[in-house]
């Protein structure tokens, strides 16, 4: 019985919020709202955060590459040049920062400190409440589910 009540007050709270977030996003001085309308948030992500240096088409032929040390990989073939598998977990610590050299430079941004950064001006600008690492994890588990549907098998 608590747990059917927990279970009621959670769905409200979050029915509440959201809510409180459509209300608050219409209000003069507002933040301007995110779009969330494109049905492929990870495909977004990628062509807002990494096709500067990757490329549209993910092959490592970005508009940035002339000016980058080390040209990016072609991240259509990460599954096939890692024995059929995506290496999803690897991938995950790169963009997220969580894999950091021992020794040298890390030539990509470290995305899960930038994501960090703009969330929290989002939020911060609206009000609303809010949890740093879901978001990130989000956003790193749209790319990655986005980079897995582009491999070449």
């Amino acid at each position: 019985m608590r747990t059917c009540i927990h279970r009621t007050l959670g769905v409200l709270a979050s029915l509440w919020l959201a809510t409180a977030a459509i209300a608050q996003a219409n209000l003069p001085g507002s933040p301007a709202p995110r779009d969330f309308s494109s049905p492929d948030f990870g495909q977004r992500e990628f062509q807002r955060s990494c096709a500067s240096c990757h490329g549209t088409t993910a092959r490592g032929d970005g508009p940035l590459v002339p000016y980058l040390r080390k040209s990016p990989p072609d991240l259509t073939r990460l599954a096939r040049s890692n024995q059929g598998v995506f290496p999803f977990q690897r991938l995950y610590d790169v963009i997220e920062g969580g894999a950091l050299p021992v020794h040298g430079s890390r030539d990509m941004p470290v995305w899960g400190t930038q994501y960090r950064v703009e969330d929290a001006e989002y939020h911060t600008d609206s009000n609303l409440p809010y949890d740093p690492e879901a978001l990130v994890r989000s956003r790193i588990l749209g790319l990655l589910e986005y980079l897995n549907r582009i491999q070449v098998r």
